[in-house]
């Protein structure tokens, strides 16, 4: 049968599985619904589908995971009772944050409500110690104290803590030895120093970031402890069982168990993963993807085939001052809920019908209209074809939720209803691509639109023409691409260290030294994790900022520095500083920052397929004909079987496009071509 990696990428509703035979490179998927009171046994559920087609447990030789597990504990606030110890006369850093409210649209919103703390003011204690900005310790740790202010937070029933104290970055000890205290006083609480999870300056993002992580790791530890002995119990013994991370890399079952706020993003970054291969695979190189599932829309901007990156982001407004694919979320998905407000308007979402009970074309007990709903009742999905046949759809039940909640309310035809409610959902889809693109002066018209998720293809085309973008881009197999994605990734570790220091005052060998030891600690943890040398890539970059500045630049630092290169460091932060704000200073001091090393562990690539035309007709690929709303009324329209569209196919849309993992709609005035790898690739006109 051969050898076979899996991976698996938990939604809110289905649990998404791609397997490829790697001395074939074939590829088959699978959708299941989620478990959400347990992500683990859709998990095995899938993974014991590939065995009962004669796959040997011990042949599965990869595993990767996209996991929501940390996400939605941080989302729902259902971590850990969490404490925290901060440096003495420094307990109200987590509580002021960004003063009254952070930078941005958030300054302007009168209804704008700070996040809930994770850890409240009671649960905080003080650490009687202080290091100087240079890492010079003015005063010794108090252990006596230390020890009380501890057993007061346990007998509180606090199960983990943050500690994040002064200048850490430069002088861990305080820190290291405080774990060891707690682990004295009792070995069960889980402990997240902030020298070992961001060691940067910035005390409250600091802070914060060490915070989330204390408030989702043991939640994330027990979780993949739990996943990691049920796999072993069906016989996948591999040592390559991975998790994604939200920098687009992913890291072993053991490092994220450590490191669970790097995880925040997991799911996501699986589908911009593939979506630059995407680029490469199709020649676009300007893309925005569109990822809707069930619950949530996840966007993000490609430009000349790389994804943006950010070393600092938010996450339902909290701060996570960690590398991270820039990914802009909203609430809306197949299960968004619609409903007529006590003013008599048309209202949609942020609520989810969720897994359960779900949209009511599930027939799970849910009552209340949802997006897929009303995709139902346009005639946009199949009543039996969903996941190939595997599920069928309740029309009535659709049909009777828009009618009683939205249609009559309103004095509406269910078809009208059902329209307008797509209609507001789409809006709120291309206001959350507005905010990646051309809020940053980006031109859409330069890009073209990735569609993927199970919802995606359904929305993407509509949205594409109203914004007047390029095209679409479908691919092969949209509804699973952000496992696809999964397959795609190299393992990637990213370590900091902020060290200040004046560009024209510091030396070449100085910047070696600092990269020298982060590169040993890069080293030793790829050589744990199974890498040869030649499997691995370190790249380096500085933090860097005209002096006073309160922001810095990320700039490629080269891989040997010498005094030469170290001039060069200053031309590219003011040429890139030029490019990114429209002016730059040549005559003032350069400061570095913070020192980056990303490591990276190169998994062997999977060969994606390239086809050659079978000689199919475009007409054997009509499944059969229904009944679609477009442009106001039903129109008969052909539906295509996508696995029947070959190289080189062509039509014109109104067209449905059915798959086991998707539907794809082609509205009137969209051309559609197949092109070698099977992307639908959809533009606005005629056939020629």
């Amino acid at each position: 049968m051969g050898h076979y990696r899996v991976t698996v990428d938990t939604g809110g509703t289905f649990s998404d599985f791609v397997y490829i035979n790697e001395d074939t490179d074939e590829v088959s998927v699978a959708k299941i619904p989620s478990t959400p009171d347990d992500p683990s046994r859709a998990i095995l559920n899938g993974v014991q589908l590939l065995i009962d087609q004669g796959v040997r447990a011990e042949d599965i030789r990869y595993f990767c995971h996209g996991t929501t597990v940390g996400t939605n504990a941080l989302l729902e606030g259902k971590g850990v009772r969490t404490g925290l110890l901060v440096t003495e006369g420094f307990r109200g850093i987590y509580e002021v944050a960004e003063q009254s409210r952070p930078h941005g649209a958030a300054i302007f919103d009168i209804f704008y409500d700070r996040p809930a703390q994770l850890v409240s003011a009671s649960a905080t204690a003080e650490a009687h110690e202080r290091v100087a900005f240079d890492g010079e310790i003015l005063k010794a740790l108090d252990e006596t104290a230390l020890r009380l202010s501890v057993r007061e937070l346990i007998a509180d029933g606090i199960q983990s803590i943050a500690v994040c104290l002064l200048f850490s970055f430069l002088m861990p000890d305080h820190e290291r030895r405080i774990r060891e205290i707690i682990a004295e006083e009792d070995p069960s609480i889980s402990v997240s120093l902030s020298s070992d999870i961001v060691p940067q300056i910035r005390e409250y993002y600091r802070l914060s970031t060490t915070v989330i992580n204390a408030y989702l790791q043991p939640i994330l530890a027990r979780y993949i402890a739990n996943l990691d002995a049920r796999l072993l119990e069906v016989g996948i013994k591999t040592p390559q069982k991975y998790i994604m991370q939200s920098n687009g890399g992913m890291a072993t079952f053991g490092a994220t168990a450590k490191k669970a706020v790097a995880t925040v993003l997991s799911g996501p970054a699986g589908g911009i993963t593939a979506s630059v291969q995407a680029c490469r695979m199709t020649g676009f190189q300007n893309l925005i993807t569109f990822d809707m599932g069930g619950t949530s829309c996840d966007v993000a901007l490609i430009k000349d085939g790389e994804p943006s990156v950010s070393t600092r982001g938010k996450v339902e407004g909290r701060d996570v001052a960690l590398p991270m694919i820039d990914i802009n979320t909203v609430s809306a998905g197949g299960g968004t809920l619609a409903r007529v407000d006590r003013f008599g308007a048309l209202d949609v979402g942020p609520q989810s019908a969720g897994a359960m009970p779900g949209p009511a074309c599930y027939g799970r007990g849910g009552t209340q209209p949802t997006i897929t709903d009303c995709n139902l009742a346009l005639g946009y999905l199949s009543e039996g074809n969903f996941l190939g046949g595997k599920m069928r759809l309740d029309r009535a039940a659709s049909e009777k939720a828009l009618q009683d909640n939205i249609a009559g309310p309103l004095k509406s035809d269910i078809h009208h209803a059902a329209d307008g409610i797509v209609r507001i959902i789409n809006v709120k889809m291309q206001e959350a691509i507005k905010a990646i693109s051309t809020m940053r002066g980006h031109d859409l018209r330069d890009f073209m639109l990735l569609a993927f998720g199970g919802a995606g293809p359904l929305h993407a085309c509509a949205i594409a023409d109203e914004l007047g973008m390029a095209g679409v881009v479908v691919p092969l197999f949209p509804g699973v691409y952000s496992a696809m994605g999964l397959i795609m990734s190299d393992v990637k570790h990213d370590y900091i260290q902020s060290r200040l220091g004046n560009l024209d005052k510091i030396s070449a060998s100085q910047v070696e030294s600092v990269f020298a030891e982060l590169e040993r600690q890069a080293r030793h943890d790829l050589d744990e994790e199974g890498f040869r040398r030649d499997q691995t890539v370190l790249e380096r970059s500085l933090d860097m900022r005209y002096a006073g500045q309160g922001y810095e630049m990320s700039i490629v630092c080269p891989a040997k520095l010498d005094d030469t290169g170290l001039k060069g460091l200053r031309a590219a932060f003011d040429e890139q500083h030029k490019k990114t704000f429209g002016h730059h200073a040549a005559g003032e001091p350069i400061e570095i920052v913070s020192y980056r090393l990303r490591a990276i562990g190169q998994v062997p690539p999977v060969k994606m397929q390239k086809f050659s035309p079978s000689g199919l007709k475009i007409a054997d690929a009509v499944r059969e004909r229904r009944s679609a709303f477009f442009n106001g009324k039903m129109i008969e329209t052909p539906v295509y079987q996508r696995d029947r569209l070959d190289v080189g196919h062509e039509f014109q849309g109104p067209a449905i496009i059915d798959q086991l993992d998707c539907t794809t709609i082609i509205p009137p005035g969209q051309k559609v071509r197949v092109d070698s790898y099977k992307n639908m690739i959809v533009t606005k006109g005629a056939l020629s």
